[in-house]
């Protein structure tokens, strides 16, 4: 019996925070679909200061080839106004390797982020984060 494991995603934006929700491990056509999904939702902010807001349901490991397509993208949000990111690791039994790649996608692209165990706290945090920015 062979089984397929494919992810999910999806994409949803509130004033200026970006939400994504991201379920099991991607495949290539997976992340290559998501990257493409990510270029149009980065367009609405239009340069303006914006935060992300990512949450990780299950194990979502990334081959050599998914960290790589999320360096090219957090690089294409950072010139769209990306100025922060919380991530958020659930019922995940490889959380320490997800935050260590995690560590090596954002620090390629100097991005602001931490890594969060519950989404009340990761939201609450980004929204400091992006208003003391905006006024300060």
């Amino acid at each position: 019996m062979e089984i397929t494991l494919k992810g999910e995603y999806s994409i949803a934006s509130g004033s200026n925070i970006l939400q994504v929700d991201a379920f099991g491990p991607f495949d290539n056509s997976v992340t290559e679909q998501y990257v493409d999904d990510m270029y149009q939702a980065c367009e609405q902010f239009a340069s303006q200061p914006w935060g992300l807001l990512i949450s990780f349901h299950g194990n979502s490991v990334f081959s050599p080839e998914a960290e790589e397509a999320l360096i090219k993208v957090n690089k294409y949000r950072v010139k769209h106004g990306l100025i922060a990111s919380a991530s958020v690791i659930l019922d995940s039994s490889t959380a320490d390797i997800q935050q260590l790649q995690l560590r090596r996608i954002y620090q390629a692209c100097n991005i602001t982020f931490y890594v969060f165990s519950e989404v009340g706290s990761a939201k609450a945090w980004l929204e400091q984060f992006l208003q003391q920015t905006h006024t300060g």
